[in-house]
């Protein structure tokens, strides 16, 4: 049996070995079940599609209070819109750190109301209580439930070879969202403070929930989008890679069409790390029947979103391509994501 990893996820082979052949009671009403590549599960109840997504609430002080709790819920509600259906019911868990005062929750389940009311989610149960052994970032989970019609939902298994991959917002929002919001000081000296402040702003792109539901109002399936994938951990390439496998297709992707945001290629050659394999909450990879590629792009742009058509999906003999200054060689999932290394490096560096 794999080990299994000194922190974060579990690998596929843990997962394949330990989670996945034990899955309680068998029923006829999941649709999608547990899967590498896919943010949610489905199920049908009645005439509906509900999808649903569970994760830690992740509250990091450092960030602030508002933004913390900003960033919590959209990291929930990321995953859930890639079914394609509007998130509609937040179940929380809050169990809180001894040290977490009254002010502070009230700033962070205030801010987390309003971003609830915003994107349309009622709360609908809960626990709340400090305990000891509790500490940040992880101070409970959460389940975000979306509610829609049968022929409403996407996921990889509807994808077919042809289909565009569209990514929004391009590589490291993530990775360039946490380093500018935890060193804008190291920032401001090296880059300057314009460049510090910008950079700052990329924060509040770390979010999929209006990439998604833009996208989907073009159409699904056939008449668009097939599958949709938030860019986390191991970031594009690893995205891309997982939603080709979640698809049982191959994937042929252009480098050079990817958008890049502003200040990202900066900072992630300052902290030493690849844009491309670092962590993206806030990219969207969306898979798309052709005829309909470029009117979700236009779509996107007219909400201020940058996207691009990167490549296309491929039968699966085809294998894994990446296109590289007029060069292809193998798409490769980056397994380990540089980021967690060179933030705590960065953390020592600064405390010193």
């Amino acid at each position: 049996m794999s080990e299994l990893p000194e922190i974060g996820k579990i690998s596929p082979q843990i997962f394949n070995e330990l989670i996945y052949p034990r899955l309680g009671a068998k029923s006829k009403s999941v649709i999608v079940g547990p899967q590498h590549g896919v943010d949610v599960g489905i199920v049908e109840i009645g005439d509906k599609a509900v999808a649903l997504t569970t994760d830690p609430v992740f509250i990091v002080p450092e960030y602030g209070w508002e933004r913390a709790a900003w960033f919590a819920i959209h990291i929930l509600a990321s995953d859930a819109v890639t079914s394609g259906l509007k998130p509609r019911y937040l179940s929380i868990d809050l169990n809180l750190p001894m040290e977490m005062t009254k002010g502070q929750l009230e700033i962070v389940w205030d801010t987390m109301h309003r971003e609830c009311v915003k994107l349309g989610i009622t709360i609908i149960c809960g626990h709340t209580a400090r305990y000891e052994n509790c500490h940040y970032p992880m101070v409970g989970g959460a389940t975000v439930i979306c509610v829609g019609e049968k022929d409403e939902y996407v996921t990889p298994k509807l994808a077919k070879s042809g289909d565009k991959i569209i990514i929004t917002k391009g590589p490291a929002i993530e990775a360039t969202g946490i380093f500018a919001t935890m060193f804008p000081r190291l920032l401001e000296k090296e880059f300057g403070i314009d460049f510090s402040r910008r950079a700052q702003e990329v924060f509040y792109k770390m979010s999929v929930v209006q990439d998604a539901l833009t996208a989907v109002a073009v159409g699904v399936r056939d008449e668009g989008v097939t599958a949709m994938h938030d860019a986390t951990e191991c970031g594009i390439w690893g995205g891309l890679y997982e939603t080709a496998q979640a698809a049982n297709l191959g994937v042929r992707i252009e480098k050079e069409r990817i958008v890049v945001e502003d200040c990202v290629t900066e900072i992630c050659r300052y902290f030493g790390i690849d844009l491309y394999a670092s962590i993206s909450e806030g990219t969207l990879i969306i898979a798309c029947r052709e005829h309909k590629a470029e009117k979700v792009v236009k779509v996107l742009a007219r909400k201020g979103i940058r996207s691009s058509i990167v490549g296309e999906l491929v039968n699966p003999e085809q294998g894994m391509i990446l296109v590289e200054k007029g060069r292809e060689k193998k798409l490769e999932h980056p397994v380990v994501d540089p980021f967690w290394q060179a933030f705590y490096n960065a953390l020592k560096t600064t405390h010193k």
